[in-house]
This record gives C-alpha cells, structure tokens and sequence, in this order.
C-alpha cells in the first residue's frame, strides 16, 4: 500500500496478507529495491500519486493493482495490461452518493446557499435580506457523460420536472433524452452543464472556453467528474468575465491546491472533493477493493477489472 487508507481497509488487508505500508518506511527506495520483487498486490488511491511503469518496474513480480475509487486515471492502465497486471476500481457503490452530491451542488450553486449562510452568520441580515438568487426553474440540464452516474444525476433531476439532454462518445438507443454529438452543441442548447466523465487524455480540458461560451451568461457548470476534464484557466476568466453565471466545483486540477483566483469569486461554490465522501459510501469502496485483491488471490478472477484489463486471462489457483 502505497499511501495512506481508510482504516478498515488496512486492518482488513492486514488480516488476509502480508500488507507493507510504503509511507512507513524510512527509506522507500531501499524498501523498493529488497521487498519490491515479492510483491504481487497493490492497493493504490490518488494520494499514491501515479502508479505507472516507474513503480511497475520495480515490482516485476506485481499482478493486480486494485484501485480505491471508480476513477482510475491515477494508473497507467494501459501499461499495467500490457505486462498482465489486472487493474481494478470500485464502481457502483458510490453512484448514488456521487449522484446526490451533484443535486446538491447544482441546487447551492444556483439558489446561493453558501453565500446566504455567510449572509446571515456575518450579522448582514438585519442590515437587509440577502438579494434575490437564480432559479432552477426553466433551466435545461445537459449531462456530459451518461454512465452510471450521470444516470443517477438524471433520475434525481426528472423529479425537479426540467428537460435533460446528454453527450457522450455515442448516443444510447435505449435512454430518452435528447442526445448531442459534441459537447459545445450541448452547451449551446443548454443552461447548465454537468461533468460526470472520467479524467485522462481523452477527456482533458473537454469543456473550454469554446464550451463555456456556448453555455452562455446565464450557464451554470457544475464538476463533480475530474479537475482535469475543465480547463480552469479557461473556467476563471469565463466567470470573472460574466461568460457564464456561475460554477459549482468539487474536483479541481491539481488537487488539493485550488487556484487563488476562484476563491474570492462570488459565483463559485467549491467543495473539496467530497463526491462519495461519505462513512458508509467509502466503506462500502474499501471493501470492494479488498474483495478485488481476495478475489484475485483465492479464485485467480477480478471482481472489477477495469476495461484495459478485460483480455488478462484468469489467475491460475492450482
């Protein structure tokens, strides 16, 4: 285990195998160089920082990487495939959590709600009422990524009784909304755009200032996908500048730092990355991880693999 986890997830990994928690040792590169051979499983999350061929060469023994997280843009997956390395993640269980949190990010970002409670516990409201907010009402969502999670966001928002549409890499025969074949036509035909997609190469800085200024100055963004899908150099001028409304952010590009000039921006609401960040969703994620690695080990199959890991024959257990 590269860097720190969820206690249960290390206690639980403790009891099944012989777990070495790098960030303990004094000199990692010494550990590396003597234990690294032995090592057959990783239990990785994003404070491990990228899990790539660097690390892989060092342990030349390693078969699986499981992976705390739905997201796995942290591990070079294509790599690990093409030395036989399973890689898997954690999706499912954190859909719905995700989801919720999306609906509540969108609804504090349009109705203000951060900045209503400052209003009040600042003592401004005897001074007056704080100043009338947006709405969601008459609002058109556009979902840019429509997997697990930005269906569960679609769920949730039919019962606000606004119409949705989507983008993604094709149209999906079997769901209603209206589909659009790139993501500033989404824009363009929407007044808030949510980013459910994973990070990478493929979808680094996807929404740009093309983007945003076809969402136009009553758009709304919100991310709760990657920093990385938003080009915030971009995103800040677009909210100093009015291009757009407003933004709603828990994933930032070069987390935890945030930029300085998001901060004092009155039309921002930012979170630190609490997407799934709840007790029961994390548990439920750490134990999925550890079920990927037991799973490996005891039946030679993956319970998650990821898709770069999807022709990796099985295990032998013999």
């Amino acid at each position: 285990m590269p860097a720190p986890m969820p206690a249960s997830v290390i206690a639980a990994l403790a009891a099944r195998f012989d777990l070495h928690r790098l960030w303990e040792q004094p000199d990692a590169d010494a550990f590396l160089r003597t234990v690294g051979p032995h090592i057959r499983g990783l239990a990785a999350n994003t404070l491990a920082g990228r899990i790539d061929g660097s690390l892989f060469d060092r342990l030349p023994a390693l078969e699986i990487v499981a992976n705390f997280g739905v997201g796995y843009d942290n591990v070079d997956a294509a790599d690990a495939a093409a030395r036989g390395i399973v890689v898997t993640n954690t999706p499912g269980v954190l859909d719905e959590e995700v989801a919720d949190l999306a609906v509540g990010l969108l609804l504090a970002t349009v109705r203000q709600i951060p900045q209503a409670d400052r209003h009040l516990r600042e003592g401004r409201w005897p001074a007056g009422p704080f100043p009338l907010s947006p709405t969601l009402r008459g609002r058109r969502i556009g979902i840019v990524g429509l997997g697990a999670i930005g269906k569960a966001v679609a769920r949730r928002l039919e019962g606000f009784d606004v119409p949705i549409a989507y983008h993604g890499r094709s149209r999906q025969p079997d769901v209603r909304y209206d589909y659009h074949e790139n993501v500033v036509a989404l824009a363009a035909a929407c007044d808030v755009l949510i980013a459910v997609v994973p990070g990478g190469a493929a979808t680094r800085h996807m929404i740009d200032a093309d983007v945003l200024a076809a969402l136009g100055p009553d758009g709304i963004l919100i991310n709760v996908a990657r920093g990385s899908v938003v080009d915030e150099t971009a995103l800040i001028a677009a909210l100093q500048a009015g291009t757009i409304l407003g933004a709603g952010l828990d994933v930032f590009e070069h987390e935890p730092d945030v930029p300085a000039a998001l901060l004092p921006l009155p039309n921002v609401v930012l979170l630190p990355h609490i997407g799934s960040a709840s007790q029961r969703t994390r548990e439920a994620m750490g134990q999925l991880v550890v079920d990927n690695l037991a799973a490996w080990f005891n039946d030679g199959r993956a319970i998650t693999p990821v898709p770069e890991s999807a022709n990796i024959p099985a295990r032998s257990t013999g």
